[in-house]
């Protein structure tokens, strides 16, 4: 199955914020709509989705270029009705949000004359959002245009705890929860990992979204410890690599027994990121999304590439 692609909104490069939501959701498509927009998921048909090419659109009115996020292509299950899958992440509140995307539809329809689903996701703290754009007059209503919408600060963290879904488990980050729930957030984020099984580079991405959003006083870490320990699969989750750095560190301080203790931690700290880079370029990850998550020079990255 090919991937969906990836086309930037921005036109002065990605925040780390959309680097990071689009990845996630480029990554795990299936399991996102699983998740979230379970009558979407049901009613495609998987195989047949395709990647589009990036496209520019330029606003003649304003001089502005209109780059869309996440864009598919596939068809209805059981038919040969091409439709259009559009997912546009939100991080910020914009009261004219829904207008642009009745713009963003107008012009995917405008181009491809296809049947088209937008959706919207989320991310905010303020739970408000507009899933409608209506143009009309005193005399007369012109159009109703709606979308899809998830807010992932509406959505109950624990509705999602006992899935084996990767794109659920990345996204409890952003649900609703109390900042006293966060230890158990955490717990529950590591149970699914163990139970998931998935590859390093899929785990690497979906730990370094996770660990972008819940952040964790020193208390806290030692906390989720005291609980993992208590656990009846432990072990399981003790042997997850929660942190390639850290198994680095590890490997840093058996060399710091010769070298001394600092520089052995520097040394196993880089020998861990470059396993991390190795594994994310065998599973076929671009340039720059390695560069993001490990921190390594492009340079470097595609040195790594001529060893393989």
């Amino acid at each position: 199955m090919l991937p969906p692609t990836l086309i930037k909104e921005k036109p002065h490069g990605y925040t780390k914020h959309d680097q990071l939501f689009k990845q996630l959701i480029h990554t795990f498509f299936d399991d996102f709509l699983e998740a979230f927009f379970p009558d979407v998921h049901q009613n495609i048909d998987f195989q047949s989705i395709k990647p589009f090419s990036e496209e520019v659109y330029t606003d003649l009115v304003q001089g502005k270029t209109r780059r869309l996020d996440i864009v598919v292509e596939t068809k209805l299950k059981g038919t040969d009705t091409v439709i259009i899958i559009h997912i546009e992440p939100q991080n910020s509140k914009q009261d004219n949000f829904h207008e642009r995307m009745f713009h963003y539809f107008s012009l995917l329809y405008n181009k491809y004359r296809k049947p088209i689903i937008p959706i919207a996701v989320f991310s905010y703290e303020e739970k408000w959002e507009r899933n409608l754009y209506t143009m009309e007059f005193p005399f007369f209503h012109v159009l109703s245009f709606h979308y899809m919408t998830l807010h992932l600060r509406k959505r109950d963290w624990k509705n999602y705890i006992r899935s084996n879904n990767p794109a659920a488990a990345a996204l409890l980050s952003k649900m609703d929860y109390k900042d006293d729930e966060k230890v158990q957030v955490q717990v529950e984020f590591l149970k699914m990992m163990a139970r998931m099984e998935l590859d390093p580079a899929r785990q690497r991405l979906i730990y370094g979204f996770f660990e972008t959003y819940l952040k964790l006083t020193e208390r806290q870490e030692e906390a989720v410890m005291e609980e993992i320990k208590q656990l009846d699969n432990a072990d399981k989750i003790m042997e997850l690599p929660i942190s390639y750095e850290e198994r680095g560190i590890a490997k840093g301080k058996e060399i710091g027994e010769k070298v001394g203790k600092e520089i052995g931690r520097e040394i196993g700290k880089q020998i861990g990121i470059k396993e991390v880079a190795l594994e994310m370029l065998r599973k076929g990850m671009s340039v720059e999304l390695i560069a993001e998550v490990t921190h390594l020079e492009k340079e470097e990255i595609e040195r790594l590439r001529e060893t393989l």
